[in-house]
């Protein structure tokens, strides 16, 4: 297999504080793979090195099959960094088009495909004006243009959807998506477990520097799945309130947990018995309460998130405030 990006045992220091520390992942090509953590984990980091504006101080990084980070693999790679990097007084599409330029592309085919962008993302009534009329929501849209307007094959997004409103995060997703359809490789960095859980194919999660967990989001939800444990679905909240009074009073039902109206989680007295799911099944069937759906409960991110990283999410004390005794 082949990769779009490759981290080999990276740390980077600056002073004695570690924000990343021996980091190895690898991202394969043509997916949406995120970057997770909490604020300080050492994401923007590690983002930055990828795109050469820090050098790591161990380890290496190869890009595209085998570039390190540097010029040649930039040209082939969009990044988008969390603060706003457009210059304020330049026009909305003479700034995308600008750095279509720096890109390589001649002058008109990086004002089309400027403008194409722009309007892609629903500012083709802002072409003309200056950047720093904009919200700032809105510029982050513009970056995020002039992050794609040269078609990278690998696209690095920090923080994506930093200031944007429900609707326009909405759109950044459906172009994230969009990418991956054209076989384009996404790496995005957010603190946001929502947002990973809906878009990413894969992910890892980092916590004080460190690698926590890596791997394709379906198997890691089914690695941290609890044993045993069953979501069932009813058509109406009648025909829950019946199944659940039923279930209270089987052998091979510990607990059970209501959800919503329609839904509620049960945990199996012998979790891993496959007589035990058979025989909740049966007493629904001979009661004629059979469910709209039944399967086991996947974990959501958040839940596996903070399952794992636990005291490691929390940031390292500042050495001034240590050496007081401060919290």
């Amino acid at each position: 297999m082949t990769f779009a990006l490759e981290i080999d045992r990276v740390s980077k220091r600056f002073g004695t504080h570690r924000a990343v520390e021996d980091l190895t992942l690898a991202v394969p090509r043509g997916v949406i793979y995120g970057l997770l953590g909490p604020n300080g984990a050492g994401k923007s980091t590690t983002m930055r090195m990828v795109a050469d504006i820090f050098a790591p101080d161990e380890g290496a990084i190869r890009l595209l099959g085998g570039l390190p980070p540097g010029r040649a693999a930039s040209m082939r790679m969009g990044f988008l960094p969390e603060e706003r990097g457009l210059y304020p007084k330049m026009k909305v599409l003479e700034v995308v088009a600008f750095l279509a330029e720096l890109r390589g592309l001649d002058r008109r085919e990086a004002t089309r495909r400027a403008e194409r962008w722009l309007t892609r993302l629903g500012l083709e009534n802002w072409l003309g004006q200056k950047v720093q009329e904009l919200s700032k929501g809105m510029q982050q849209k513009v970056q995020f243009a002039a992050c794609l307007v040269h078609d990278p094959e690998l696209v690095i997004l920090d923080e994506p959807w930093s200031g944007l409103d429900p609707v326009n995060a909405e759109v950044l997703r459906d172009v994230v998506r969009e990418l991956k359809a054209a076989g384009q490789t996404v790496v995005l960095s957010t603190h946001l477990m929502e947002q990973a859980e809906e878009i990413c194919d894969a992910l890892a999660i980092i916590a004080g520097g460190r690698l926590v967990l890596e791997g394709p989001l379906a198997q890691i939800q089914r690695d941290h799945a609890p044993l045993g444990r069953l979501a069932l679905t009813f058509a109406d909240p009648a025909l829950a309130a019946q199944a659940l009074a039923l279930l209270r009073t089987s052998p091979a039902v510990s607990d059970l947990l209501v959800t919503s109206p329609t839904t509620f989680e049960l945990a199996l007295a012998e979790p891993t018995s496959p007589a035990a799911k058979k025989e909740v099944i049966a007493t629904l069937i001979a009661a004629d309460l059979l469910p709209t759906s039944f399967r086991e409960v996947v974990p959501s991110l958040h839940r596996i998130f903070v399952s794992k990283v636990g005291d490691a999410a929390r940031p390292e004390r500042r050495p001034d405030t240590a050496s007081r005794g401060e919290a």
